[in-house]
């Protein structure tokens, strides 16, 4: 479990296809305090550290993770966000996030609003009904709050802060990122389904 707050963002060093793909992410973080077995949201898929070095971890990525999630837009040099797993007595500054990762949602606009920016992203038309207003959704692993929903499309506003201490000052209209919704929304939509 997380709490969609990020931690660090890391950098990929090296990709290499071996039946999974196997990713080796640089990090601030002391791998010297990381576990092999240790899970670690990365852009928000939840991952397995399978081996460590002094700044670096690695993860195997089954290619169902490739298919469903960004993972195959990696390149060698791309920044993403981080976050180590929550451990009990942890604060919970955003939400629970599982990094199991429920679609893919597209930038289809971005526009300044005061010192933040607004983004509008496109969710698949299946995941559209759990995302609502003031709801929180995990977008490439941050936790974040939906301004507003208009079919599958909804916005979000980007503080200064957090574009400077995640990849969101790297967006760009067209990207696609990780969507996680909400667990509540989830099972609230399952329950209302069941009556």
């Amino acid at each position: 479990m997380f709490t969609g707050i990020i931690t660090d963002i890391g950098r990929i060093e090296k990709l290499e296809n071996r039946g999974d793909l196997r990713a080796r992410i640089a990090t601030a973080y002391d791998t010297a305090t990381i576990d092999i077995g240790a899970s670690i949201a990365c852009n928000g898929v939840c991952l397995t550290a399978v081996a460590l070095g002094p700044g670096w971890f690695d993860v195997d990525i089954s290619a169902e993770t490739v298919s469903k999630t960004t993972v195959g837009t990696w390149a060698e040099g791309s920044r993403i966000n981080l976050e180590r797993a929550l451990k009990v007595g942890d604060e919970l500054g955003g939400h629970i996030v599982s990094g199991h990762v429920d679609g893919v949602a597209q930038i289809i606009e971005m526009r300044d609003e005061g010192d933040s920016t607004r983004i509008t992203f496109r969710a698949p038309e299946t995941l559209a009904r759990f995302i609502a207003p003031k709801g929180s959704v995990a977008l490439n692993g941050t936790s974040l709050t939906v301004n507003e929903v208009d079919g599958s499309d909804f916005g979000i506003n980007v503080i200064p802060h957090t574009q400077e201490v995640t990849t969101w000052g790297d967006a760009a209209e067209g990207d696609l990122v990780n969507l996680e919704i909400d667990t509540l929304a989830r099972y609230v939509a399952r329950l209302a389904e069941a009556g």
